[in-house]
This record gives structure tokens, C-alpha cells and sequence, in this order.
């Protein structure tokens, strides 16, 4: 059972990374059709598909808030147990995936009421329109109930990759989307539910990840077992996994105040179509994002147990390795969007006008997503490493420091294409980004090797 538990340390590096990439990337995928094909059969309902695609496009920001409570917890939480692990302290590591879950029950219960009673007035500050603000509405009902499932869903999965089990990670989220799969279009079109059936498909399937993630995590294969003894919360492990989890946090959830500003600026300077097309953006990025946050949770028990263990050669490997795989994946992604981006555009829409609308915005929007593989195998390291500050930083610097200041002030410096400026916001704050966020890395991940050398 020892050297089970201790394959992060013994195995190659290489083969290791290889081993659990593989299912985390699956994973990212396999979630990211899960949350794209509401929209696809959004997208295609007779009659009322752009807008109703917009409408769900505007609850993408409480959708992202939703989730990025989620990950407070579980990807602060996580690392430190594999760490923990790579120490031979268990016990510290069991605490702390009870104590993130007893917080992510609290933070549920917290989340559900707030939607259930505000979500039209969050909506409309978050850009729906006249048009558009009773199919938001309708959705977010729906998947309101569901927001335990998600958080448990996806908080608690970390923390079963972050014990090296990779395929089972992979599982808890193929089971829900499988199941939303199916779903969305008995629900939409059979039984006529249309947007309220597309909600409802997806908490259904969320409730069943969760059921299958808590059951691995209670059973007799898990390393660290989820035990009613250690979900009561302790200051000194609540709060240094909340303060790793932060930077994700922000990642995530200043996804939604961006949205904002995008959708808010774009409604006043393109109209409806802008917004709609900033949708389908949205979810095209997600191409990017998610395939390489997989890759960087493939890393990161790697780095971390090794970390906890003092085996700096092995944590340089690694993330090296994770470097080079993100940059090739971030290039090879650019080079097809800038090559086909209508291909792109049209899994969600067969609408001429908003197909070639969105096709000329992609190729600006994504203009520097080929840097973009440097900036999460930094932040992710960062993380990896519980190096807490330096990943907030980095999260700060993109997201408020750059790119919500470049929505407003991009559009404000030309007289020509105001829409077109918006949409230049992307790609020149992910170039700072990149150049700040490699620079930091150099100097802060010769100081971690050094500490356990």
C-alpha cells in the first residue's frame, strides 16, 4: 500500500506526466463539451435560438461565479494535500479535504439562496437586454437548485486527482456529461422545455458526478477518505488552503465581472449581435483554457508530492515538461482559429449575420492565445508549489489590472470601430500578462528549489 501511495515519487517523470495528463485533459475536454452543448441546442431551437442563446450566454457570469466557488476550495485545498502526502502526513491531509468540504457545503447553501432571490437583478447588471432577459431567467431558476451538485462535483474531484487518480477524475466528469448529452435534447425539444430543459439536463447530470465523486472518496480505494471526524473546520486549515485557492478563485470568477464589462460595453457599441457573438467567444476560449488547466492538474500532484518531498530535480522536470506541452497545445489551438474561425463560430449558430460577425472577432480576440500556455504552466506551478501570493498576483494582473481597464479604454481612444476595440482588450493585456507573469516565475521558482534543496 506504501509504495502505491509513493508511484508520485518512484516513477519517471515523464511516463508520470504522460500517465496523468492524459485522463485530466480528457477531463477538461469532456467538460468542456459538457458545458458548451446547452448553448449548441440552445442555439438551434426554431425560432427563438439567437436569443435564447444570448439570454443563456448572459448566465455565464453567475454560471462562472458558481464554479469559481468551487475551485476556492478544492484547487486551494488539493495541492496541500499533496504536499501533505509527499511529507508522509496524512492526517494534516485528510483534515483538510474534510475541512474544504464542510466549506464548500457552507458556500453552497449560501450561493443557492443568493441566486434564487437576486438572479433576474445580477442578470440584468450582467447585460441582458429586453430580449433576452426571460430565457436568462428561466435557466438560472433551474440551475440554481443545482449548485450543491456543482460545487461538490467539481471542488471534491480535485481532490481525488490530487491524489494521482487520474482516470477516476476523468470518470466523475464523463458521467455527467454523457448524461447531459442525452439529456438536453429529450428535455428541450421532446418534452418542449426548451431553456428551462436545458437547466434542468444539467443539474440532473451534475447530481450524478456528485453522487459518484462522494462515493469514491467514502470507499475503500481513495488514499485520503472522507471522514465525518475532520469536517470540523480549523482556522489553521481553512484558511491557508482558501488563501492557495484564492488565485483560482480569481481566475474563474473574474470571468464573470468581465463578462460584465464586455457584454456591457458591446451591448453600447454593437448591439445584441455583439454580445451574442462575445458568447460564442466565450465558449471558443474555453478550448484554450480548460485543455490546459488539464494539463496543469496532471502536473500538479507531480509537483507538489515532490515538493513535500524535497526532490527539486523531480519538481523542475516536471514543470518543465508541463511547459513545453502547454506552449505546443496553445500554438497548434491558435493556428486553427486563425485559419477556420467560422468553423468555430458555427457549432453555435447557423445564423449568417452572427457567423460572420463572430468569425472576423475571433481571429482578434485570440490573437495571443499561442503566449497563453506560458501563463497557466506559471500560474499552476505557482499553485502546485502553495506559493499562494505569487499566484494571486499573476491572477490580479490580468484580469483587473489589464484587461478590464483596456474594455473601457481601448474603445474610448479610437473614433473609428469602437466594437472592434473592445474585442482588442483580449489580446493586448494577455501579452503584459505573459511577459509579467514569466518574468516573476524565473526569480520566484528559483527561491522555491532552493528551500528544499
Amino acid at each position: 500500500m506504501e509504495e502505491e501511495k509513493d508511484f508520485l515519487r518512484k516513477e519517471p517523470v515523464g511516463k508520470l506526466l504522460l500517465k496523468l495528463a492524459l485522463p485530466t485533459v480528457t477531463a477538461q475536454i469532456i467538460n468542456m463539451l459538457y458545458n458548451m452543448v446547452d448553448r449548441i441546442y440552445i442555439g438551434h431551437i426554431p425560432q427563438i435560438g439567437n436569443m435564447a442563446l444570448t439570454g443563456v450566454g448572459v448566465c455565464m457570469p453567475l454560471i462562472m461565479i458558481v464554479t469559481a466557488f468551487a475551485a476556492f476550495a478544492g484547487y486551494g485545498g488539493a495541492p496541500r494535500t499533496s504536499i501533505y502526502m509527499g511529507k508522509g502526513n496524512y492526517d494534516a491531509a485528510e483534515k483538510t479535504l474534510g475541512n474544504c468540504f464542510a466549506i464548500q457545503i457552507i458556500i453552497s447553501v449560501v450561493l443557492t439562496a443568493v441566486l434564487l432571490i437576486w438572479n433576474r437583478d445580477l442578470l440584468l447588471a450582467f447585460g441582458a437586454s429586453e430580449n433576452t432577459i426571460q430565457y436568462a431567467v428561466e435557466y438560472m431558476n433551474i440551475y440554481a437548485v443545482g449548485t450543491i451538485f456543482v460545487q461538490m462535483t467539481l471542488g471534491m474531484n480535485a481532490f481525488i486527482t490530487a491524489q494521482g487518480f487520474a482516470k477516476t477524475g476523468m470518470l466523475s466528469v464523463l458521467i455527467g456529461a454523457v448524461a447531459n448529452i442525452i439529456l438536453d435534447p429529450v428535455f428541450i425539444f421532446a418534452f418542449g422545455m426548451g431553456v428551462r430543459g436545458a437547466a434542468l439536463a444539467t443539474i440532473i447530470s451534475q447530481a450524478m458526478s456528485c453522487i459518484w465523486v462522494i462515493c469514491f472518496l467514502m470507499g475503500k480505494k481513495t488514499h485520503l477518505k472522507l471522514r465525518l471526524k475532520n469536517m470540523k473546520l480549523s482556522s489553521k486549515i481553512v484558511f491557508p488552503s482558501l488563501a492557495l485557492g484564492v488565485s483560482t478563485f480569481i481566475m474563474q470568477s473574474s470571468e464573470s465581472a468581465i463578462s460584465v464589462c464586455f457584454n456591457s460595453s458591446l451591448l453600447k457599441y454593437g448591439g445584441d449581435i455583439a454580445v451574442g457573438a462575445m458568447t460564442i467567444l466565450t465558449s471558443v476560449m474555453q478550448f484554450a483554457m480548460l485543455p490546459l488547466q488539464g494539463l496543469g492538474q496532471g502536473a500538479q500532484p507531480i509537483i507538489s508530492y515532490n515538493y513535500g518531498a524535497h526532490d527539486p530535480d523531480r519538481v523542475k522536470t516536471a514543470f518543465k515538461l508541463l511547459l513545453k506541452s502547454s506552449l505546443v497545445y496553445s500554438t497548434l489551438l491558435w493556428a486553427c482559429m486563425m485559419l477556420f474561425p467560422k468553423v468555430f463560430a458555427s457549432m453555435f449558430t447557423d445564423s449568417a449575420e452572427l457567423l460572420d460577425f463572430t468569425a472576423s472577432a475571433i481571429r482578434i480576440y485570440v490573437a495571443c492565445l499561442l503566449l497563453f500556455g506560458i501563463q497557466i504552466a506559471c500560474q499552476m506551478t505557482f499553485t502546485s508549489l502553495g506559493n499562494a501570493k505569487a499566484s494571486i498576483l499573476v491572477a490580479v494582473m490580468r484580469k483587473f489590472v489589464l484587461l478590464i481597464p483596456l474594455i473601457y479604454l481601448l474603445p474610448a481612444l479610437t473614433s473609428s470601430d469602437k466594437t472592434t476595440a473592445v474585442y482588442l482588450a483580449e489580446p493586448v493585456a494577455d501579452f503584459i500578462a505573459v511577459t509579467f507573469t514569466a518574468i516573476l516565475f524565473t526569480f520566484q521558482f528559483r527561491k522555491s528549489l532552493k528551500k528544499i534543496s
